[in-house]
């Protein structure tokens, strides 16, 4: 209790420092000012455009809008969307819970080579990306000749835009698993084996639970990239319509044919996506950021 106490007095003479010390706090004026700023920024840049494509969507009517999803074209996107998601997050989710216990975990040669190629996606534009992937598999590429001879097809299909969704959406569970594993270490991973646990034991008791909600915020992400990526997508589909095209190729082209509502209709499902994503994430964040009971607030 003396303890406690002593904390306690200690935090209250630091507070009243800072309530003595005027050097310490901004006038009213710049808290609203910089509070203004934040907001007209928000409403301006992400709430009024968001509200717009809702509106532009329903301009002609909720029996215009829901043809427009109907539509053969726009079902075949939202297919092939789903499919090159449902392909790549659960391989990226393999690859990066491998690479972040590799790195957080052990030592070996090439290292930082690994951790540099899980940040290329960053770095490197979509667009590159895409022309990466025709340079290496398209008809007058690298393995061209020899896919057309075995009549396989890549670029201008749908493998072509899984390697390139995977390309681009692979760093962000690997990302969020890394610095999470290493600030964690190795202790427990290694008093689990002590114990008589086996390494896959290990893994799956005690490394994945402590990891678990960087790992779903990890899934989320990589999940709305996959679903919203356009430079790359676009140079290795192709644009045939009804077979290559995504939902934001469907949405450009609808566009460029001024099919606006139809193009407003389609891009509103890419915003709920959006808003679904900010809401698990936002719950993700709460919950990893939750006291499990009985544990202590310090």
């Amino acid at each position: 209790m003396a303890t406690v106490a002593a904390t306690f007095d200690a935090r209250s003479d630091t507070a009243s420092k800072f309530e003595a010390n005027p050097a310490t706090r901004d006038s009213a004026w710049v808290k609203y000012l910089v509070i203004g700023v934040g907001l007209t920024y928000f409403t301006i840049f992400l709430l009024l455009p968001l509200i717009a494509v809702f509106v532009e969507a329903f301009r002609k009517g909720a029996g215009t809008y829901f043809a427009a999803l109907v539509e053969p074209d726009a079902l075949s996107a939202i297919r092939l969307t789903i499919l090159a998601a449902a392909i790549s997050v659960p391989l990226n989710l393999v690859f990066g819970v491998s690479a972040a216990w590799a790195i957080a975990k052990f030592q070996f040669p090439g290292k930082n080579f690994l951790i540099t190629l899980i940040d290329l996606p960053f770095s490197v534009s979509p667009v590159v990306a895409g022309l990466i992937y025709v340079l290496v598999f398209g008809l007058q590429g690298w393995f061209g000749p020899w896919l057309n001879e075995h009549d396989i097809k890549v670029i201008f299909a749908v493998p072509g835009i899984v390697l390139a969704t995977i390309f681009v959406t692979f760093p962000f569970i690997a990302r969020e698993l890394i610095p999470l594993m290493q600030a964690q270490g190795r202790d427990e991973e290694e008093a689990a084996i002590s114990l008589g646990a086996s390494g896959l034991q290990t893994f799956w008791r005690v490394t994945i639970p402590n990891v678990k909600w960087a790992l779903l915020y990890g899934v989320i992400l990589c999940n709305a990239r996959a679903m919203g990526e356009f430079g790359a997508v676009s140079v290795v589909s192709g644009h045939i319509r009804g077979e290559t095209n995504t939902m934001p190729l469907h949405v450009e082209i609808l566009y460029n044919e001024y099919q606006f509502a139809a193009a407003f209709a389609v891009a509103s499902l890419l915003a709920l996506l959006a808003l679904v994503t900010l809401v698990l994430k936002t719950y993700v964040e709460w919950r990893s950021h939750r006291p499990v009971a009985g544990e202590q607030v310090s």
